[in-house]
């Protein structure tokens, strides 16, 4: 008897624990954040490309008209994170650990080009 309550009560604890992992894993992780320009004020509407650390399955999001952007339902992994706005490009952030049910934050600096932009740049005014 004592043994069939204890199998009982395991196999409760191992389904309980499945579907908590189950929710965790359907729900995904976030990674949320700000684009920044050479100026350091919020890029409106810039790209955000990201994949895998692996390289695997590229997708890009955009940045609300704040600069900010959020990546939602990720699996567990590491991720590389690169965005651009205006003929700008940040930096790649590299490996950036996600897991089920967290939430990371980035913030993304556009600093490289061939040229800044004039968008980023402040004129100068006139004599």
């Amino acid at each position: 008897m004592k043994r069939a309550l204890f199998s009982v009560a395991m196999l409760l604890l191992v389904l309980v624990a499945a579907q908590n992992l189950a929710a965790q894993r359907k729900g995904g992780g976030v990674v949320s954040g700000v684009v920044l320009g050479p100026d350091d004020k919020p890029v409106p509407h810039a790209s955000v490309t990201y994949q895998s650390s692996a390289g695997i399955a590229p997708h890009a999001v955009r940045a609300d008209s704040q600069g900010h952007f959020t990546i939602t339902k990720l699996r567990s992994d590491n991720y590389d994170l690169r965005a651009s706005g205006k003929g700008v490009f940040s930096e790649w952030e590299k490996n950036v650990t996600v897991r089920s049910g967290q939430t990371k934050s980035v913030t993304l600096r556009l600093i490289y080009a061939k040229e800044i932009p004039k968008a980023y740049t402040k004129s100068k005014a006139k004599e």
